[in-house]
């Protein structure tokens, strides 16, 4: 019985298997940080609806940030804000989903007591039957109200959107204040709750958002976990190939030198049991 020859090839194959489990490991480490990260940002705006969605109004300055713009801790809080609805420079931003069906939202300037004029997103409407405008948009309070709403910050606005008179392709405030005017909030707009006095039909009120946590954690932890199984499954190659080089693995009818060039040591054969008692015979006869 001849021992196994020794094969240099066999080391760098195994080298290669590690080197492939490590890059594999850090390819799921990078993204498993990235699923994190995108855990904790959906965690910090739950947080922020938890703690403001519902909250006391506020003044519109209460909400500002020093350079104008909303002040990012308080997304989704509520403010009260008096002043008149300016109809004639209203617009609506297209392509808004509100509980799955895509229409319109409309966009009212309100002219406050100080000038300055905020967007006031007063809600849904559906597209109307025929053409590429909404329904019936229904027509806000006159004279001075009151008006409470949820601060939102700008939009971005997207590329390669074509423009409609009397519609923006998002709320994005700066094309908004190019149709309401220079003296237009351009940091952040508010969602409409209430008006006092009330109109005698509103548009459909938005749908409150989703709390969601999402899938990110369950995500993250996956790509922990397929980064452990790379090592594992690279283990048991290893393992796989060390036992059938010992002989553990290979048959009495297995040649004596394997596909790779290693010659191994045959299996012995385990004896039956009637073999066993045939030679126990013999033994007896002699």
């Amino acid at each position: 019985m001849s021992a196994p020859v020794e094969d240099p090839r066999r080391w760098l194959r195994w080298t290669g298997y590690v080197a492939v489990a490590i890059l594999f490991a850090i390819s799921c480490a990078f993204l498993s940080n990235w699923q994190f990260g995108r855990n904790t940002w959906r965690s910090d705006q739950l947080s922020l609806i938890s703690n403001n969605y519902d909250a006391t109004p506020v003044s519109l300055d209460a909400v500002l940030a020093a350079d104008g713009s909303l002040d990012p801790s308080k997304q989704w809080q509520p403010i009260s804000v008096r002043g008149t609805y300016d109809v004639a420079e209203q617009v609506v931003a297209r392509n808004r989903i509100n509980n799955g069906t895509t229409g319109f939202e409309v966009l009212t300037p309100l002219t406050l007591d100080d000038g300055r004029v905020l967007i006031i997103d007063r809600g849904w409407v559906p597209p109307a039957a025929t053409g590429d405008g909404p329904s019936t948009i229904p027509a806000p309070p006159s004279g001075e109200v009151t008006v409470i709403a949820r601060a939102q910050p700008s939009e971005a606005l997207p590329s390669g959107r074509g423009t409609i008179t009397g519609q923006v392709p998002s709320i994005n405030l700066p094309l908004v204040a190019a149709t309401t005017g220079s003296e237009t909030y351009t940091g952040l707009y508010g969602l409409m709750v209430s008006e006092d006095p009330a109109a005698a039909s509103v548009p459909t009120p938005l749908a409150a958002p989703d709390n969601d946590p999402g899938p990110y954690l369950s995500y993250a932890i996956q790509w922990i976990m397929f980064a452990v199984m790379g090592f594992g499954f690279i283990g048991y190659v290893i393992r796989t190939e060390i036992r059938k080089r010992r002989g553990l693995d290979r048959t009495p009818d297995d040649d004596e030198e394997d596909d790779d060039g290693i010659e191994y040591a045959p299996r012995k054969r385990r004896r039956s049991d009637a073999e066993i008692e045939d030679e126990l015979l013999d033994h007896a006869g002699a």
